[in-house]
């Protein structure tokens, strides 16, 4: 067979070029928009780090040249400047709270209860005395009083309902905080209901 010329077995390629491209064109047609979207947006984060890196540097060569002031202005107070605290705001919080909020209420995810104790805010007076109340194995186990409230609920799962009256037994008579004794009658309740 004799060869074509050049041209015409060029013209002949891009023929079949562009219709093996119109019969894929329904199928790539639907990912154009994914694809141009997803490389905007890594041009975008690309220009974004770019930037980034040139303030990082130009912060780190002014820093160098001039090196940052101690600087207190007069308008700026700070409540360790003063031992007043905030004028119009009070130092304590209400009920002795003792500044720490992550102890309060249902949703407290921090056992922060002796650090309070140790630091001298008053202590809720206990109806039982600690020493007086036998540790149950599970809470050696578990190291029981050092755990937040977090630890204890990824730990629930694996406990079983007589270990869970245990704990429960011991925080009422030991601690009794609201947010540990309701999360432990809780998943008392639901292992029951199984």
């Amino acid at each position: 067979m004799a060869s074509a010329p050049y041209g015409v077995r060029l013209l002949v390629g891009a023929a079949t070029v562009a219709v093996e491209e119109t019969i894929r064109l329904p199928k790539t047609i639907l990912m154009y928009p994914m694809t141009l979207a997803s490389q905007a947006a890594q041009i975008v984060m690309r220009f974004q780090q770019n930037l980034a890196e040139l303030v990082i540097k130009g912060d780190s060569t002014l820093e160098s040249i001039f090196p940052p002031k101690e600087e207190n202005p007069e308008w700026a107070t700070f409540d360790e400047d003063s031992a007043d605290g905030i004028e119009g705001v009070p130092t304590e919080l209400p009920d002795g709270a003792g500044g720490d909020r992550r102890a309060e209420g249902r949703f407290a995810l921090y056992s922060v209860a002796d650090a309070a104790l140790d630091a001298g805010a008053p202590a809720k007076p206990a109806e039982h005395s600690n020493n007086s109340v036998v540790e149950p194995s599970v809470a050696a186990e578990l190291d029981y009083p050092a755990l937040t409230l977090a630890q204890l609920r990824a730990r629930l799962q694996s406990l079983s309902v007589d270990e869970l009256e245990a704990l429960l037994a011991y925080e009422q008579a030991t601690k009794a905080r609201a947010p540990f004794e309701t999360l432990l009658a809780n998943r008392i309740t639901r292992a029951n209901a199984k």
